[in-house]
């Protein structure tokens, strides 16, 4: 009996001292919807055009399973920034993002995250978010909005909202978000091992500073 709850004890100490602690735990949940209408109504006078390219920005990610968690990116995108100036909530973010471009700390997991398992990039090549909606959250800091937009990925669209601090100042503005959403949300359902299960949020991480044209 003695060696029983022996073994079961050192059992129970592999499992924690192998499992990795979820990096989405701590990190806000982007909310999910149907996807929302996106206004065509004419840009405002004054409405500057900013270009979101991986020369200013970055697109991250990090994602996990029981053992570890791996970090990734996506290394080729453009998008842009409609700028209203001195008004976040009237302006408009869109991004294209080339789900091939994707890359992970680790070769044979970059191959894996092309097939049907994940991205299917053959038939997905492309993930887009247009924003609908800009709202600022009292915080008292001017700087801390939700972001609201349809977001395409994996063949289905849906409206997230997440937030993010953005700074307009005379030479650029910036957009920084660092959010937890749900893979599964998006038919991206590959389990993983039975014994490394994958888990099903994600953290993206969005690091934007995107230069405004010389006045």
């Amino acid at each position: 009996m003695r060696k029983t709850l022996t073994s079961l004890v050192l059992l129970l100490i592999a499992a924690f001292t192998y499992s990795c602690a979820d990096p989405a735990a701590d990190k806000p949940k982007a909310t999910t919807g149907s996807a929302a209408p996106v206004s065509a109504s004419p840009k405002p006078a004054g409405t500057e055009s900013l270009n979101i390219t991986p020369e200013n920005s970055k697109v991250d990610f990090v994602a996990s399973k029981v053992t570890r968690s791996h970090n990734g990116s996506f290394k080729k995108f453009a998008g842009k920034i409609e700028l209203v100036p001195n008004s976040i909530p009237d302006s408009r973010v869109s991004i294209d993002i080339d789900t091939a471009s994707v890359e992970a700390d680790d070769p044979q997991l970059t191959g894996h995250l092309k097939t049907p398992d994940f991205f299917d990039v053959a038939k997905f090549p492309k993930a887009t978010f247009v924003s609908t909606k800009i709202e600022p959250i009292n915080s008292g800091d001017g700087k801390t909005f939700n972001v609201t937009g349809n977001l395409e990925l994996h063949g289905v669209t849906k409206s997230i909202t997440f937030p993010a601090n953005i700074q307009e100042t005379a030479d650029s503005v910036s957009v920084d978000a660092d959010f937890a959403i749900n893979r599964k949300d998006f038919g991206i359902v590959y389990a993983g091992k039975a014994d490394d299960l994958i888990r099903d949020n994600v953290v993206l991480k969005l690091a934007l500073k995107v230069p405004r044209a010389k006045q």
